[in-house]
């Protein structure tokens, strides 16, 4: 059993770095990017351009799939980017973790390659007012075609004691949302590290995304839309798995288990007993997983700020 990671990058991965020993000319602001390829899009030349033209402080360019036999083009054609290979299976997670530690700058923004950027517009005094709140994390709306808007406004709430989240398509600007769509995002830097970054222990890429997003809240960050970016999608957007499997019971666990108590969280014992009923492994690694996460619980449990019920029962009341 992998125990769940109590510092930022807590797991060290292999790595093959090449480029991005130029520096970006003139950079407009305190913000770096970061392209996730995971889908060998044929928007990748562009995308990588019109980036570079944006002013960002540094790109990063993250390469899971190193059997590209292009990539040594793309290292002369972008000497201004710098390429990350991982010689080992990461998550989604591990490869922001990654490309968080390979920049300096107060934001980052987080993309993809299934994402269309011709008509990507950002303004860098837009951005400084952004960062001069000191979010953790800003949500763009997204678009598929550039036309069509998708609801990246989710709500949580509670049926039948399971948390489900309902999209809703209100795209007013500042307006909180649980997690960022595809891990699509302008973070605070300093700020995600200190939340610990992405689980690499939970391997589906929905139910990390959302440990991470839910653990902000709990520990008093924000995440929101922000109507000052618009990105699009050339097709359609990719579709969530939810599937529930190992990846669910650990964000039960680090999430909704604990109580907010005072001024702390915490994880009954007694919860364990509730616990077979959600565990889709068997007995005895049931009571590990409990351990572990009690364990993760209790070393962060002054960061609590409030809890999964309290949080959701209040959504939305502050602005």
């Amino acid at each position: 059993m992998n125990t769940i990671p109590i510092i930022f990058n807590q797991r060290s991965i292999n790595r093959t770095v090449l480029g991005g020993k130029q520096r970006p000319a003139q950079p407009k602001m305190n913000v770096s990017a970061i392209l996730i390829n995971t889908h060998g899009s044929h928007l990748r030349i562009k995308n990588l351009e019109i980036l570079q033209r944006a002013g960002f402080e540094k790109i990063i360019s993250m390469e899971p799939n190193g059997d590209n036999y292009n990539l040594e083009d793309f290292v002369n054609k972008f000497p201004d980017v710098k390429f990350i290979v991982p010689q080992e299976e990461v998550t989604t997670g591990d490869l922001i973790n990654i490309g968080m530690e390979e920049v300096s700058s107060d934001y980052v923004l987080v993309l993809n390659d299934s994402l269309s950027l011709s008509a990507f517009r950002i303004s860098p005094v837009a951005i400084q007012k952004l960062a001069d709140r000191k979010q953790y994390c800003y949500v763009p709306r997204l678009f598929i075609d550039k036309t069509q808007t998708l609801p990246i406004n989710l709500i949580p709430h509670v049926e039948k004691g399971v948390l489900k989240v309902e999209a809703v398509e209100s795209l007013q600007d500042n307006t909180p949302t649980l997690y960022p769509c595809d891990f699509i995002g302008l973070y605070n830097r300093q700020k995600f590290i200190q939340l610990g970054g992405y689980d690499y222990t939970l391997e589906s890429p929905y139910w990390q995304n959302l440990d991470l997003s839910m653990r902000a809240w709990l520990w008093g960050e924000r995440i929101s839309i922000t109507t000052t970016l618009g990105l699009s999608y050339l097709e359609n957007a990719p579709v969530e798995d939810v599937t529930s499997n190992l990846s669910q019971f650990r964000f039960y666990l680090k999430n909704l288990a604990p109580n907010f108590v005072l001024d702390h969280g915490e994880i009954p014992f007694k919860t364990l007993f509730r616990m077979f009923r959600r565990s889709a492994c068997g007995f005895v690694e049931t009571i590990n997983q409990f351990k572990d996460a009690r364990n993760w619980v209790e070393k962060n449990q002054y960061r609590f700020k409030t809890d999964a019920s309290l949080l959701i029962s209040n959504w939305g009341s502050e602005k």
